[in-house]
Parts: structure tokens; C-alpha cells; sequence
């Protein structure tokens, strides 16, 4: 059995799909719940953004591999080992209105090490979808303090 490091997450916001698909690829909006140390550059196919969070200095370039608006957004960013990941953000309408956010992230190599790192970012892309679920529908940042 070969067994991979990789997941998905998903939840619902309460918004419809354009205002939670630009919640996510702008970044003036993305720095107010998610990058609070900054984000600079709009997420388009073909650019290298840059990620900053305060808890965790330095900024992450973030290298945007495919967009589909209002559908799809596909990047690849550092691993931690000299590698990178692929993460994939799919927004998904619901009959009643809301947006189905989803997030699948993979690539680490099947040891320990990128075990326990995909394990460590699935439960950052949790929170991120808690984070911006609590923007985008009351405009409450999340993340502020959270981890130090």
C-alpha cells in the first residue's frame, strides 16, 4: 500500500461565489483574516505572490500555477524540505447561495517529516476556512492572536 501525505478540506460560507472568490485572490482582502503580516500581489495565473503572517515571519512566495475565476485556483509553495506542495482552492455554488470552499494540498514525500507537515497544514487550512469564513460573512478576523 502506498500511502501519500495529502488531504482535503472544505466548508460553507454564507456568501455567494464572486464575493468569496475575490475574498480569497485580493490581497487587501486576504491580509485583513488570513495573511495578517501582508499579501502582496493579486492572485493571477502566472504570478509569484508573496504571504506574510506575523506568528510566522517572513514572507512565503506563493507561486500561482492556474486561476479559474469564481472556480478554481491551483498554487505551489515551499514544503519546508527544499520541495514544494500543490494546494487547489475550488469554489463550488450551493442551491440556497452560499459557496462551498475547498482545499486539497499535496506533494510531501511519504516519510515521517512530511507527515507530520501535511498534518500541520491541514489544520492551518482549517483555520484559514474558519478565518475567512468569519471575514467574509461578519468581517471578524480570526486569526489575530491565535497563535501568539
Amino acid at each position: 500500500m502506498d500511502i501519500k501525505p495529502e488531504f482535503e478540506v472544505s466548508g460553507r460560507i454564507g456568501r455567494p461565489v464572486p464575493e468569496v472568490f475575490e475574498a480569497f485572490v485580493n490581497p487587501d482582502i486576504l491580509s485583513r483574516y488570513f495573511t495578517t503580516g501582508g499579501a502582496k500581489g493579486r492572485i493571477e495565473a502566472g504570478a509569484t505572490v508573496m504571504w506574510d503572517f506575523h506568528d510566522f515571519p517572513g514572507a512565503f512566495p506563493v507561486k500561482i500555477v492556474e486561476v479559474e475565476e469564481n472556480h478554481r485556483v491551483v498554487f505551489k509553495w515551499d514544503d519546508g524540505n527544499g520541495g514544494e506542495t500543490t494546494v487547489t482552492f475550488r469554489f463550488e455554488p450551493t442551491d440556497d447561495g452560499r459557496t462551498i470552499v475547498s482545499i486539497a494540498e499535496e506533494g510531501w514525500p511519504a516519510t515521517e517529516q512530511g507527515f507530520r507537515q501535511s498534518y500541520s497544514n491541514c489544520m492551518g487550512w482549517s483555520q484559514m476556512l474558519s478565518a475567512m469564513k468569519a471575514w467574509v460573512e461578519h468581517g471578524i478576523n480570526l486569526r489575530d492572536g491565535m497563535y501568539k
